[in-house]
């Protein structure tokens, strides 16, 4: 009998986000057999009327197998808030999949993940499934694939991969010489060695590259699909941690994952059709400078 995941919803503050977001959820194939943790994170000063809000709301979540409302009393923050959430769901159960309050599933994303969680959940090479793929070109890309970034924006792991989360940020850079780095940020295609140093000079708190790195240096692959399995809606500005940006905009797979690929290896073509979005993602000068009128200034 298949051991199904629990799921750990991040909120915060944003009611209609969430709304949406437990509602795809609730829609899922698997929905009914899952264990439901939300952690709602305490308020800071100010937002005490709108964490209340969020709390009533998943207070009259149903749909799944068992649904546990965790209030913390204080705001940890979304770091914190993921870093002991996940651990928690992952001692008790082995594996977890993570959702936070600004990812709308497909009815298929937790079959999906589960289904990828029992295949390789004796690889120890497979360290993360990410249900998120950017709008690369699919031309030629098998339905799911190896590659060494993990997507952060929903994900699931094991507690086998897990207990190499490493949070302390000098001990992750001092495992980094040149070469490491180069390949680290995709063989230069993205910056990821700039928010490891804004993590270290107190710019940024994030968990998710704190999490790339400690996959990356034990040499994990993360598991991801060709098309998203899922669409984040927080693009818009409302959230903690984001700014308004279509940048990252998908067409959510309306079907099944019906394939995982059984070599072990990242996936050369793959892996370069992900290299190239992400260093093109942002355009041209000229379409950067009409985003920012239209982000920055013509909304005032």
């Amino acid at each position: 009998m298949q051991n199904f995941a629990p799921i750990a919803l991040f909120v915060y503050n944003r009611p209609v986000h969430t709304q949406r977001v437990i509602e795809a959820l609730q829609k899922n194939v698997y929905a009914e057999l899952s264990d439901l943790y939300i952690f709602s994170d305490g308020a800071r000063t100010g937002d005490e009327a709108i964490v209340s809000e969020v709390r009533a709301l998943v207070k009259k979540t149903d749909g799944f197998k068992s649904v546990t409302v965790v209030e913390r009393p204080t705001n940890f923050g979304l770091a914190k808030s993921v870093i002991s959430g996940v651990t928690q769901l992952n001692k008790e159960y082995g594996h977890v999949i993570v959702f936070e309050d600004d990812v709308v599933s497909s009815p298929y994303t937790l079959k999906y993940f589960n289904d990828a969680l029992e295949k390789y959940k004796d690889t120890p090479k497979v360290m993360h499934i990410g249900a998120f793929m950017y709008a690369i070109d699919t031309k030629g890309l098998p339905e799911t694939f190896f590659v060494r970034h993990i997507s952060s924006q929903c994900w699931a792991t094991w507690d086998r991969a897990w207990q190499y989360f490493e949070p302390d940020i000098d001990k992750i850079i001092q495992q980094f010489d040149e070469k490491k780095k180069f390949a680290f940020e995709l063989d230069g295609a993205m910056n990821f060695w700039k928010h490891v140093m804004e993590f270290k000079h107190g710019k940024n708190n994030s968990w998710a590259i704190r999490w790339y790195a400690s996959v990356f240096l034990k040499g994990g692959l993360g598991l991801q699909t060709s098309v998203s399995m899922v669409d984040n809606i927080g693009h818009d500005g409302s959230g903690v941690h984001s700014e308004k940006s279509n940048i990252y905009a998908v067409t959510v797979k309306a079907d099944p994952v019906s394939s995982f690929p059984d070599k072990i290896e990242e996936h050369p073509e793959a892996y370069q059709a992900l290299r190239y979005f992400l260093k093109h993602r942002k355009g041209n000068l000229v379409q950067r400078g009409i985003r920012y009128l239209r982000n920055h200034i013509l909304k005032v």
